[in-house]
């Protein structure tokens, strides 16, 4: 893989690692936390920061996207790539629809039991985690 693409990449890779585990692993759950935040508050923000990290997220995809297909990448960052991708892609056309439902009808004043829905995002956050470090290891070695 050439250098510059190789370092746009991964550098692209890292920062967007770092927002995924800001927001989804420090920020999320510490809002619930926070003295008067009620969870249609919660979640009324949560709404704002993850329509706008997710917004992010999508560039910062096909920037790496675009930089590893012009650099002509071995498959052992190919691989990752295309799983980050495809993990988000996941997240907002399957996962993000159904919490949005589901935060729809809280935020309207419904009194819903507990759900389970946003741990399938979780669980799709930490395996896009686990690849986004590999790929920016891959890209470090590359």
């Amino acid at each position: 893989m050439n250098d510059t693409s190789a370092a746009i990449a991964g550098a692209v890779t890292f920062v967007w690692l770092g927002m995924v585990l800001a927001i989804s692993f420090l920020e999320a759950p510490l809002k619930f936390r926070a003295p008067g935040v009620t969870i249609p508050v919660g979640l009324g923000i949560g709404r704002l920061v993850f329509r706008a990290l997710n917004a992010v997220e999508i560039v910062l995809a096909a920037v790496v996207v675009a930089a590893v297909a012009a650099g002509g990448a071995p498959a052992g960052v190919i691989a990752p790539t295309a799983v980050a991708a495809v993990l988000l892609a996941v997240q907002l056309a399957v996962v993000r629809p159904v919490l949005n439902r589901r935060s729809d009808r809280v935020l309207a004043g419904e009194d819903l039991p507990r759900s389970r829905s946003h741990l399938w995002y979780v669980a799709l956050e930490v395996l896009k985690t686990a690849t986004l470090i590999s790929l920016g290891i891959a890209l470090s070695a590359s």
